[in-house]
This record gives C-alpha cells, structure tokens and sequence, in this order.
C-alpha cells in the first residue's frame, strides 16, 4: 500500500514525499536537492546562457567568471525582471553550488530555463 505524505521543507515547499524518496533514489542525495548541472553546462551554453554569479559583492570583486552577470542571491527576487529581459537561459554559480541552487530553483519557478551550474571553480572547468 502507497502513503502519500505531505513534507514541508525549509523552504516551506510543500512536496510528496513519495516523489521526493524516489528522486534522492534515483538521483541520489545532493543530486536530488540541488539538480544535477554537469552534463546540462554545455547544453546551456549552446543555447546562448547567461552565466548568473549569485555571490556578494566582496566575493564577486574577488574573481569572477569573464562576462558573468552579477546579481547577489539575496537581491535576486527584487531584480527578477532584469534576468527575464535577457530572454536567455542562466546558468547560476556561487562558490559551493548552495546558493546558486537556490537561484536557479527560484528563476525556474518563475519561468526562467536556469540550472545551477555548481561553484565557481566546478562551472570554470566545466566552460573550458
């Protein structure tokens, strides 16, 4: 017999948990949380992808990927519209894949094609 069950994240996303079981099973743990970006990078890029750095400004001063929008995580909400002008695919970085998983989840839901390209040092290689 299938339960379903309701979970609420911290996000305060309500999900199924039945789906949620057979995604961390099938995508495995952190695949399931934060996307899976390695074999999309060059899909994106082929499409004409903006690279979105969702890092703070002091990290951003601190090197950044040639020609990468920046736009911090925590302003992504407020400046939503000037992603959607772009009318492009994103593909969002921080420096751990965390908060850049959280931009990408955010612009999806909000009818931007953006995947989490994962850190900084990770998407640089992935782009080489």
């Amino acid at each position: 017999m299938q339960r379903n069950f309701n979970v609420t994240l911290v996000t305060k996303a309500s999900v199924n948990f039945s789906e949620v079981c057979l995604k961390i099973n099938t995508m495995g743990l952190f695949n399931a949380l934060f996307g899976k970006s390695t074999n999309n990078v060059a899909e994106y890029i082929e499409k004409g992808a903006v690279i979105l750095d969702v890092r703070t400004p002091s990290e951003y001063q601190g090197g950044h990927i040639k020609n990468a929008l920046h736009i911090p995580v925590q302003e992504l909400g407020d400046r939503l519209n000037e992603v959607k002008k772009l009318n492009k695919p994103v593909i969002a970085y921080c420096a751990s894949g965390m908060r850049s998983g959280s931009a990408a989840s955010l612009l999806k839901s909000k009818g931007v094609d953006a995947i989490n390209g994962g850190g900084m040092s990770s998407l640089q290689r992935k782009l080489s």
